[in-house]
């Protein structure tokens, strides 16, 4: 059993994105791009800078450094620095630059500290037993600059991520020495300069690999379908290669909806002579999310296909509306023929809900025949068929990471498929239909698509101060974005405005 207002629902749901998917789609075009600004490569940068320096330090290098010189007078001097621990990382500047050979990032005027043991040991034969001392030192590089280059491509509809070039610089080091005679190694113990420095280079150029190793699975254990319900899911495998341009990086993703069972090409109506395009009047925002019409028509032909509308109504608000009684002065042969029955509508769409989106609302039309149907008893009896165009506009807008909106109806035109009870007066049925549509069903269906449905983000990221474009066949979102790393009220996310 369903109420009108259910129909209406389903019918408007299609209006609004990332939640029903594609019956109609193939799964190497996209019909939703995604583009990163320079503004947004920065802000993605600036998180691996940090997410590589807390992943980083501490960071214990893994060798002791070991050094022994034959010294007039002294004899043999051995000297060793070990437990050598980064412990601190600062970055004064970093950049990030996109070519053809792919993803560069720059940290430049970097500052590292370190402490470690040192200890000192000779003897001679001026003095028949070993002299030896030790203690603790800190030191600091200074001057770093660390740059890697990134290649991103397509696999299989995920991300891949690899490492096409790494390295990291030390210009300077300082080594103050702490406990003993301190003062009087310290001389000895600059020579381990050039060694630590070797030493720094190598352990965060090895660090850096492991990081990209781990963002690369990261990016490939992304899924494919994002779930909507028990029956849809949204398509986002990439299609093709990111585009890099000098200021920003594009990416195209199926983006229709599916079953999760079939697939079927988007028909020739609704398929566009290219992939979307991504265009923000304001392009100091960081992100731009494009969706072609035939994502919104791929919800509709799903739940069409999949027999989600078809209805039977037999509660409405005012239910003397379901009553021969309540229609004696609309339809008089009806209440006639059968005095005080309780009526059904039966609900059907011919065809599914058609979306058009123009550079100032999206619009659909809807082709549905409603069946009255006069109970008597245990027996439904159908006594005539109305064949329904209804025409709406919707509004929409962007609630967190959802798309949502509201809908208004702007047209309800009507037709006799057939009557068992002879000719209906449509002009005197038109008006009680209008008031079931507007007072029942609108209101009922912008409870629910106030709620919104979710749009292709990863998870962390929150959309900030977002605005909607409407285009030829597209919507497109622009917006900035926040990251939190998880949902710990004590984690305090990263905010960009």
């Amino acid at each position: 059993m369903a109420s009108l207002a259910f129909f209406f629902v389903l019918i408007f749901s299609t209006f609004l994105s990332s939640q029903a998917n594609n019956l109609h789609r193939t799964q190497d075009e996209s019909f939703t791009s995604i583009l990163v600004s320079q503004n947004g490569l920065d802000f993605v940068k600036d998180l691996l800078v940090n997410e590589a320096i807390s992943s980083i330090i501490p960071l214990q290098l893994p060798a002791t450094i070991e050094k022994s010189a034959r010294i007039p007078f002294l004899g043999n001097v051995h000297m060793v620095i070990s437990n050598v621990t980064i412990y601190k990382i600062d970055v004064l500047a970093s950049y990030v630059k996109l070519g053809n050979s792919g993803i560069a990032i720059v940290a430049s005027g970097t500052t590292c500290n370190l402490t470690m043991n040192w200890h000192y040991s000779y003897s001679s034969w001026l003095v028949p037993i070993e002299i030896s001392d030790g203690g603790r030192a800190s030191v600091e590089v200074e001057g770093m600059e660390v740059g890697l280059t990134l290649g991103l491509e397509n696999h299989e509809g995920t991300l891949k991520l690899s490492l096409l070039e790494s390295g990291c610089y030390v210009k300077e080091i300082t080594i103050k020495l702490d406990g003993g005679a301190s003062w009087l190694y310290q001389g000895m113990i600059n020579a381990f300069e050039e060694q630590i420095g070797s030493a720094v280079e190598s352990a965060i150029t090895n660090k850096l690999k492991d990081g990209i190793l781990k963002l690369d699975s990261f990016l490939q254990s992304l899924p494919k379908e994002i779930p909507v319900d028990d029956n849809a899911s949204l398509n986002v495998s990439f299609v093709e290669n990111p585009q890099l341009s000098s200021s920003s990086i594009e990416f195209d993703i199926n983006g229709l909806f599916t079953d999760g069972k079939t697939v079927q090409p988007v028909s020739n109506h609704y398929r566009q002579a290219s992939q979307p395009s991504v265009f923000c009047t304001d392009q100091s925002k960081m992100l731009g999310i494009s969706l072609d019409e035939a994502v919104f028509n791929s919800a509709s032909a799903l739940y069409y296909d999949a027999e989600f509308m078809e209805w039977i109504v037999d509660k409405v608000p005012d239910q003397a509306l379901l009553n021969t009684a309540g229609w004696r002065f609309i339809i008089p042969q009806l209440y006639k023929k059968y005095p005080n029955d309780d009526m059904n509508l039966n609900i059907s769409l011919s065809s599914p809900p058609v979306i058009r989106i123009s550079e100032h609302n999206i619009g659909a039309s809807v082709y549905a025949d409603v069946i009255i149907d006069v109970v008597e008893g245990s027996q439904v009896i159908p006594v005539a068929c109305i064949s329904l165009v209804i025409r709406g506009t919707g509004s929409v807008k962007i609630m967190g990471n959802n798309l949502g909106g509201s809908v208004k109806l702007d047209d309800l035109a009507m037709s006799l498929k057939w009557s068992k009870i002879g000719n209906l007066r449509m002009y005197l049925i038109q008006p009680v239909m209008w008031t079931l549509v507007q007072t029942v069903g609108i209101p009922y269906a912008n409870s629910y698509l106030g709620k919104g449905f979710p749009l292709p983000i990863i998870h962390g990221f929150t959309l900030q101060n977002a605005e909607i474009i409407f285009s030829s066949s597209q919507v497109t979102v622009c917006s900035n974005v926040s990251y939190s790393e998880s949902d710990d009220l004590n984690q305090v996310p990263i905010h960009i405005k």
